[in-house]
C-alpha cells in the first residue's frame, strides 16, 4: 500500500481510538503504538479478580457530556448506564455533601434556610473588599467568605496542587462553587453515565477495525514520522522533542489500593478537605457500577504530588512558567511537518472524556478534508495557549 494510505497514530487511549476508527473507515491503514501494556490509557479498567469489582485503574472516569453527537458515538460502541456522581467531603470530623449546596450549608452553618435565605446569607460572608479576584484564594474568599473556603476549598485544593491557593490563578475556579438548592448531582450535563462493562471494552471495540494494527510495549521514535501519510501523536507534547527545553510541569497520583469485606464508605467518593489528611479522597469502585452487586470492595486512597520522570502525568500545571515553557514547545510543534498533536498530553491541556472525543471526532474530519484539498494539517485542532 501507498504511504499516502498509512497512518500512525502515537497512544491507544480515547484520542489515538477515535482518530484511527473514524479514518480507517474510509480506508486509511491505521498503526497504533502505545508504550503500555495495554489499550485505553488512563480510562483503562479491569476486573478484579478477587472481588469481581470493575476497577478504575488509574482512578475514576465518570462520563458526562453535552455533546449529543458525542453521547450517541460512545454509546454506539458499549450500553451506557445511568450514573450520577455524587459526591461526599469528610471535613472537621463531619460529612458533608458536594458541590456546595443549600443541605450543605444548612448543615454546616446548623440553619434551616430557604434558597433566597441561603443566598443572602452567604453573600454577606463574602469578602466584597475583594474587587478583582486574581489568585483561587481570593475567588473563593470573594464568592463563598473564609467559613466555607476554610473547610470545603482551602486544604483539598493545596494537597492537590502541592501549593498555597494564594499561588494558584483565580480561573481555576471559575463559577461560583455553590447551589442554592438541594440538588447533589456533581455535573449538570445532560447526558450522564458509565460504560456497563468498562471503559476498556468499549475502547476495543472502536479499535475493532481490520484497517487498525495495535502494537503495545512500543516505544515511539521520531525517525518514524518520514515513513507514514500523517502522524497523530498523543503523547507528552515536551516527550515528542525528547525534553529537550526541559519538562512541563504536571501534578501525578499515587493510589493506596486496598480491600474491604463489605461496603468501606456507602459511596463512590468521599473527599477530605483538612490538610491533616493526607490524601485527597478515597474511591470505592463498586459504586461506579452502582447495578452490580459484590459482597467484597476495592477502595484507593489518592496521594497529589509532583510529576517525576518516571511517573505518569495527570494533571497539567500550566501556571506561568509553564506557560512560558510551552509557547516555546507549541513553536517547535508548529515547525513539524506531517505530525498532529492530540489529546491532553499532547496539547498539554486538561481534557474530560467528553472533550476529547469530541476533539479526535473533529481532528479527524479535519485530516480528510485536507487531504481532500490538497493542503497541509495543522499541528493543532485548538492552540495549546
Amino acid at each position: 500500500m501507498s504511504v499516502k494510505q498509512q497512518i500512525l497514530i502515537v497512544g491507544a487511549g480515547l484520542s489515538g481510538a477515535v482518530i484511527g476508527r473514524e479514518l480507517a473507515q474510509e480506508g486509511y491503514k491505521i498503526h497504533i503504538l502505545d508504550s503500555r501494556n495495554h489499550i485505553g490509557g488512563n480510562c483503562h479498567t479491569v476486573r478484579d479478580e478477587e472481588t469481581g469489582v470493575m476497577v478504575h485503574v488509574y482512578g475514576p472516569h465518570i462520563f458526562h457530556t453535552d455533546d449529543a453527537e458525542v453521547w450517541d458515538y460512545v454509546n454506539g460502541f458499549t450500553t451506557f448506564m445511568p450514573y450520577k456522581n455524587r459526591v461526599k467531603t469528610t471535613s472537621g470530623n463531619q460529612v458533608y455533601s458536594l458541590p456546595v449546596n443549600l443541605h450543605t450549608i444548612n448543615q454546616f452553618f446548623g440553619k434551616t434556610f430557604r434558597p433566597d435565605e441561603a443566598r443572602a446569607f452567604i453573600e454577606d460572608q463574602a469578602d466584597k473588599s475583594i474587587a478583582d479576584p486574581q489568585t483561587f484564594e481570593e475567588q473563593a474568599l470573594r464568592f463563598v467568605g473564609s467559613d466555607l473556603y476554610e473547610a470545603f476549598f482551602k486544604g483539598y485544593t493545596q494537597k492537590q496542587w502541592g501549593c498555597s491557593p494564594t499561588e494558584l490563578p483565580a480561573s481555576i475556579l471559575k463559577r461560583l462553587p455553590v447551589r442554592f438548592n438541594y440538588d447533589d448531582n456533581y455535573f449538570f450535563h445532560k447526558f450522564q453515565g458509565m460504560p456497563e462493562n468498562g471503559y476498556s471494552e468499549m475502547i476495543e471495540r472502536i479499535l475493532d477495525h481490520p484497517n487498525i494494527a495495535v502494537s503495545l510495549e512500543t516505544t515511539f521514535r521520531r525517525d518514524q514520522v518520514a515513513g507514514y501519510a500523517h502522524v497523530f501523536y498523543s503523547g507528552p507534547l515536551d516527550g515528542y522533542f525528547e525534553y529537550e527545553l526541559g519538562r512541563l510541569g504536571y501534578r501525578t497520583l499515587d493510589f493506596e489500593r486496598f480491600t474491604y469485606d463489605g461496603d468501606y464508605q456507602g459511596c463512590a467518593v468521599m473527599n477530605y478537605g483538612d490538610v491533616s489528611v493526607p490524601y485527597t479522597r478515597v474511591t470505592e469502585h463498586k459504586h461506579f457500577s452502582p447495578w452490580e452487586e459484590h459482597k467484597g470492595s476495592v477502595c484507593y486512597r489518592e496521594f497529589s504530588r509532583a510529576c517525576g520522570p518516571d511517573d505518569i502525568p495527570y494533571y497539567p500545571i500550566r501556571l506561568v512558567e509553564e506557560k512560558a515553557q510551552l509557547a516555546d514547545y507549541v513553536a517547535r510543534a508548529e515547525q513539524e511537518r506531517g505530525v498532529t498533536f492530540v489529546g491532553r498530553l499532547g496539547t498539554y491541556r486538561y481534557l474530560d472524556m467528553d472533550v476529547t472525543i469530541r476533539e479526535a471526532l473533529d481532528t479527524a474530519r479535519l485530516y480528510l478534508a485536507r487531504r481532500n484539498e490538497g493542503t497541509a494539517m495543522s499541528a493543532f485542532l485548538h492552540a495549546p495557549l
